[in-house]
């Protein structure tokens, strides 16, 4: 009697070529190269992430940009604190709804912004070296349709403190 194993429709009989494996495989590339690409700024993922979005969306409520970054809150709260001993942004009750605090980037964080560009500029060349220029708008296009379309609420990491 022969064994024979019957693969699924759709499948190319290696598991690693499916583009979650893909996928999954090249996360935990980017965000170890991205750590170590920020570590010269002195900034980690999380707070460069803080500073990038406070800059171009300007000052938001903490609440709406912890919902924004998809933190756990007590985590924020970490974040800004260290961003805030630094200097890189500042919180103030909001003048409408005191319980509310509104965050702000400030001039001193704002400056450090260009000093992230460049190795996150770097390292997405070196990633996405393969594609052209219209081939990474297009796979920018499709990440972004894949994380708007999920159907299931997205879990915490790990540990609640990463920030994506």
């Amino acid at each position: 009697m022969s064994s024979s194993t019957t693969q699924p429709a759709g499948t190319t009989g290696d598991a690693l070529d499916r583009p979650v494996f893909q996928l999954a495989r090249l996360g935990r590339i980017a965000s170890r190269q991205l750590n170590d690409y920020l570590a010269v700024t002195g900034l980690k993922r999380a707070h460069a992430v803080i500073l990038m979005e406070l800059c171009n969306l300007g000052p938001m409520s903490q609440q709406a940009l912890g919902e924004r970054l998809h933190v756990d809150p007590s985590n924020l709260v970490a974040f800004l604190n260290s961003l805030e001993d630094d200097g890189l942004l500042v919180r103030r009750r909001d003048p409408d709804d005191r319980r509310r605090h509104i965050v702000e980037i400030t001039k001193d964080g704002a400056e450090r912004i260009p000093v992230c560009d460049a190795p996150l500029d770097v390292l997405e060349d070196q990633l996405f070296a393969g594609l052209n220029a219209d081939e990474r708008e297009q796979l920018r296009d499709l990440l972004a349709r894949v994380v708007t379309t999920m159907s299931v609420e997205e879990p915490p990491p790990g540990d609640g403190g990463d920030i994506d």
